[in-house]
């Protein structure tokens, strides 16, 4: 039955924005009995929530813009109380070892080092010793400050380079992450630069930490200062309308300010990461961008269909809104995962991103639909793209026409477009067979940072690994004949250059000692690795614990390894579940699972073909290691796969729609395409602009999350959504909505449907139709 008024073949309905979104305007209205056209029902019944969104419009603003207020200064300073580590499993050996030693030998795990340089005179100049000698006593007077020790009070071999020129002299400041930083802000203008016939530099793990936060602070300043103008020029290219721009922009910035406050808080009881705050901007940005989107775009059709303002906003929240709910949960759902994992890095991510989504998905619902009332007609104000529309009707943009001419082909050659896409994806993603996991270090900062330069000193100047070795923690009574013989069993084993100590403390069973081991090769490489594998097994007549970089990454390994299994099935099994819940269908879900797997294939082989191995390190200006930090593919992963879904939930709500009112799963599937292909791309394309501009970050680490999850995005949008997934609905044909009774019925309770009511199939009128065949011929070889 054809309707006399239509909407745009893009889906605009006249007004005048990208093509793609969330549905074709027709629940807004009715068709008359008669079939002569279309009549306006009444608006759709709302609920509470609804009703006080469009009823108090200005106080839905007013108490937005308060608690806005109080989030800034909540939230103010919540990068200072975060932490730049995290990658410790806190139940592990290693953190226990490394927790002994600081109580009771805090000498034993310096993480403060100054590596004084003599020049010319020689680190055995007597000027020059003395001077160290008195920067060591100093040192080692200031609050905070224990087990300093150096190259002239030790005499150790591995405290003086190579060159004889330069010494270290080596320190613990004890506290946790926030303490110990303020004590090395207080301490480091004193002893860093000229004193007398030396020249002091400062670095050790405390300073690479502290230097990593900084810039990790300025560079997200810098990055949103990037993706904010250029946000807002992509969004008027978009929505044509500069009102409606700015509207996902303030919705960002809510979910953003929100986001701080609530990390501000967790600051109190738990560690976060500073790290996060990258995720916080980038998805509160781009996810507000997505659902801003969708449900401005549902808006616009509906008053294009003759909607009043009030009823095209309830319409829009009782249709769109579903689904940006249902997107969100999906979304925080994916990052939930990363609660299961014992690091506060990953966990600090699950905080920052679940609180976004939610706040974004929660402003998008609110704040939004408030504006859009008190705005009206107007949001379609300043439509900056009619002097680019001359000689073309308002609002007939052919770009929802151009995804359906595009759908035409790849659903003909479905077979081939599924074998090709899926075979070049693998091809991406072969690189990370080779994948080797290391840890972070000095090397995440640019060769220009000053704790980098220090730590590129001790590395390439010194003997040994100051600072950097396996450290073992005997505890037990013990004769100094054993000490002796569990140390010539240590040297004795594979991958050990050299054994120190034992050091001593106590007597009967509250003795402990501990022995520092230098690793042949690298201290966090593979042999430091098996090293601590072996030193673990080897038999000795007290109780050992092993700790060191290579312990700590081994440990870390482990506790990924172990929970990574419970992560990938919750992420599976709740997708699973959500899908089903919003399509009815049993083979859906599963098609949702596999392909946005395969839409991060690319992702994973550029990290290591580009970060592990070096391609385009110079273009891209960081240092490849030769492994990818331990946690960076788990996180990667829940933030792609998260983001993924975000899409797939927009296309597939909007193919269920159409299918649940004509039958014809063909011209469904290029219908959700030809309305959902330019939103989707549109989002992706804005998403990876901020992606991208984290990815400027003078970190390794940030800039390798920032311009993976960027290409992630771009591949799914761009080749999984355009080519996949029609390709492969069209080979599982009407059995892709099948599901057996029970789970109808179940569906059938407790589903969610975009829809304002259930439709009973209908046939696809004249319009469509006709649109489709034109579409096939112009395609047509």
């Amino acid at each position: 039955m054809a309707e006399v008024k239509k909407t745009a073949p893009d889906g605009t309905g006249g007004g005048g924005e990208a093509a793609g979104g969330a549905g074709g305007g027709r629940a807004s209205g009715a068709e008359s009995p008669a079939g002569g056209g279309k009549v306006s029902p009444p608006g759709p019944p709302g609920g509470g929530w609804t009703r006080f969104v469009t009823a108090r419009p200005r106080v839905t603003l007013f108490v937005a813009l308060v608690l806005t207020v109080l989030a800034v200064l909540a939230g103010g300073g919540v990068a200072d109380r975060m932490g730049s580590g995290g990658w410790e499993d806190p139940a592990a050996e290693s953190t226990y070892a490394a927790e002994e030693l600081e109580r009771h030998f805090p000498g034993s795990r310096p993480n403060l080092l100054l590596l004084v340089d003599s020049g010319t005179a020689g680190t055995d100049a007597p000027a020059v010793a003395a001077e160290a000698r008195r920067l060591a006593g100093r040192l080692d007077a200031e609050p905070g400050v224990e087990g300093v020790g150096s190259y002239w009070s030790t005499g150790s071999p591995a405290l003086r380079s190579e060159d004889g020129r330069k010494a270290v002299i080596a320190a613990r400041i004890t506290g946790d992450e926030k303490d110990a930083a303020a004590v090395l802000d207080r301490i480091a203008p004193a002893y860093r630069g000229a004193h007398g016939p030396v020249e002091v530099s400062l670095g050790g793990e405390l300073a690479v930490r502290h230097e990593m936060q900084t810039l990790i602070e300025e560079d997200l300043l810098r990055a949103e200062l990037i993706a904010l103008p250029l946000t807002l020029v992509l969004l008027v290219m978009v929505f044509g309308s500069a009102v409606a721009a700015l509207l996902p922009l303030g919705v960002g910035i809510v979910a953003i300010l929100g986001t701080n406050a609530i990390l501000r808080g967790l600051t109190e009881f738990t560690d976060v990461s500073v790290f996060a705050q990258n995720l916080t901007t980038a998805l509160g940005l781009g996810l507000a961008i997505d659902y801003a989107l969708f449900v401005v775009r549902r808006y616009r059709e509906e008053l294009a269909a003759g909607a009043d303002t009030r009823t095209a906003v309830r319409t829009t929240l009782r249709t769109a809104g579903r689904t940006v709910l249902f997107s969100a949960l999906t979304v925080a759902v994916s990052l939930a995962a990363m609660l299961v994992f014992p690091q506060y890095f990953l966990r600090s991510f699950a905080y920052a991103g679940i609180a976004v989504v939610l706040l974004a998905a929660t402003a998008a619902l609110t704040l939004l639909p408030a504006a859009l009332v008190l705005l009206g007609h107007r949001v379609n104000a300043l439509d900056l793209r009619r002097l680019f529309r001359r000689g073309r009707e308002p609002g007939k943009d052919a770009s929802g026409a151009g995804w359906a001419r595009a759908a035409g082909p790849v659903m003909r050659r479905a077979p081939v477009f599924a074998v090709l896409t899926t075979a070049g994806l693998v091809l991406l993603g072969l690189p990370f067979l080779g994948v080797e996991f290391g840890t972070a270090d000095d090397r995440q900062l640019p060769v220009t940072a000053s704790s980098r330069i220090v730590q590129d000193e001790l590395r390439d100047g010194f003997p040994g690994s100051p600072g950097g070795g396996i450290t073992v923690l005997a505890e037990g009574p013990a004769t100094p004949a054993q000490y002796e013989a569990y140390r010539e069993r240590i040297e004795a084993l594979d991958g050990v250059g050299r054994a120190d100590g034992p050091v001593t403390t106590g007597g009967g069973d509250s003795a402990r000692a501990y022995f520092t081991v230098v690793p042949d090769g690298e201290s966090v490489g593979a042999g430091a690795q098996r090293a601590v594998g072996e030193l673990r097994a080897a038999e000795a007549p007290f109780d050992i614990s092993v700790t060191g970089p290579a312990a700590v990454l081994v440990d870390s390994k482990d506790a990924i390894g172990e929970r990574l299994p419970w992560a990938a099935g919750i992420v599976a099994l709740v997708t699973l579940l959500l899908v089903f819940l919003l399509t009815g269908s049993v083979l859906i879900p599963l098609q949702a699972v596999v392909l946005n797997a395969l839409s991060l294939t690319a992702m994973f082989g550029a990290v290591v073909w580009v970060f592990q191995d070096g391609h385009l390190s110079g273009f891209l200006g960081f240092t490849p290691t030769g492994d990818i930090e331990t946690t960076l593919p788990v996180l990667m992963f829940c933030v792609a796969f998260g983001l993924s879904m975000d899409y797939g939930v927009f296309l597939l709500s909007r193919i269920k729609e159409e299918y649940d009112a004509t039958g014809d799963h063909e011209h469904s599937v290029r219908f959700g395409l030809s309305r959902t292909g330019g939103l989707i791309t549109a989002a992706a394309v804005i998403l990876a602009v901020v992606m991208v501009a984290i990815g400027t970050s003078r970190v390794t680490n940030t800039k390798m999350l920032g311009l993976g999850v960027a290409l992630a995005v771009l591949m799914d949008a761009m080749v999984v959504r355009s080519l996949l997934v029609p390709s492969v609905m069209k080979l599982t044909g009407r059995l892709t909505w099948w599901a057996p009774g029970p789970l109808r019925r179940f569906h059938d309770r407790f589903g969610v449907s975009e829809s304002d009511t259930y439709n009973p199939p209908r046939t696809p009128d004249v319009t469509e139709v006709s649109e489709e065949r034109r579409e096939t011929v112009s395609s047509s070889p």
